[in-house]
């Protein structure tokens, strides 16, 4: 496919993923006092008790611009497929957060938000979940939180890799666990799971570099934050991946499984012909019923 074509196409996909109206949760809570440490509850349509829990990560490169509302159709779509569901709002870098580098923002004149928020974003994924089983137990009382899945799109995928690796962070991390999570499996869509190759290729406009920092604060905050090195986790782990991606491109996702497999470990990757980006997140897309299965995969 040509780069024109290829374009198009991701033109299109986006457009089609974003024209959804946005669906209200069911319910919200709270895990921390600021506006963004938010949980939306989406319950079973229907109406089934003892469904498994999917924790949903928003992508949107860790930038301001973009929450949780334009998942909100997924969400609806996955209650709709009988989970209950719970999608995470978490802080997110913007034209008014200052990178750490010299305490000054790098950002160029008209370039997009910076990428994230260190270390506020990992802060509020980790409060997140840890919060979950009692706030989901409350807040969806139908829903069985000892069969909690975690999934994310693009860098909610990372970030959904991330929380299911917690416990093999290094010693003294402020995230990590001394056990595996309670997690029956993590599904990564398109994700940014190998730091290393996506800095490399300047996924989403250089957000890698812009959540990390450069030289010492790259290396230092990789080894907290790299799902490509976080392994093995133990944690029964699937990524779904779009060929024709050309934001977060497959060779992202086949760093990570590759890693996995010399870390002893194996992750499934399942590969669309023809997809790119965003049809694993648009609910009128046939992508995002195979998405559903492998959650069904590893929930049930």
């Amino acid at each position: 496919m040509s780069d024109s074509a290829a374009r198009d196409r991701d033109v299109a996909e986006t457009e089609s993923a974003l024209a959804h109206p946005e669906v209200a949760p069911d319910r919200s809570a709270a895990y921390g006092d600021h506006p963004d440490q938010v949980i939306d509850f989406y319950a079973p349509r229907d109406g089934r008790t003892g469904a498994p829990l999917v924790v949903l990560l928003h992508g949107g490169a860790w930038r301001t611009p973009y929450d949780r509302a334009h998942v909100s159709p997924f969400a609806d779509f996955l209650a709709r497929r009988g989970f209950a569901v719970a999608s995470v709002e978490y802080r997110r870098g913007g034209d008014d957060i200052p990178q750490q580098r010299g305490g000054e923002n790098t950002r160029p004149s008209g370039a997009d938000p910076v990428a994230g928020r260190w270390p506020e974003t990992f802060d509020d994924v980790a409060a997140a979940m840890d919060a979950m089983p009692v706030l989901a137990a409350r807040e969806l009382p139908g829903a069985d939180v000892r069969r909690i899945v975690v999934t994310g799109h693009s860098a909610g995928g990372h970030l959904a890799l991330w929380a299911a690796a917690r416990h093999v962070l290094p010693e003294g991390s402020p995230w990590r666990l001394p056990a595996p999570p309670p997690l029956r499996g993590a599904v990564a869509l398109a994700p940014i799971a190998d730091f290393t190759v996506a800095a490399e290729l300047g996924v989403c406009g250089g957000a890698v570099a812009q959540l990390l920092g450069t030289g010492a604060d790259f290396e230092g905050r990789a080894a907290q934050s790299d799902p490509g090195v976080l392994l093995p986790t133990g944690i029964a782990t699937a990524i779904v991946q779009g060929v024709e991606d050309i934001v977060v491109p497959q060779a992202v996702s086949e760093a990570y499984v590759d890693a996995a497999a010399r870390a002893g470990e194996m992750v499934g990757l399942t590969l669309l012909g023809g997809v790119g980006h965003f049809p694993l997140i648009d609910p009128a897309a046939d992508a995002c019923a195979v998405v559903a299965e492998e959650i069904t995969q590893l929930a049930w």
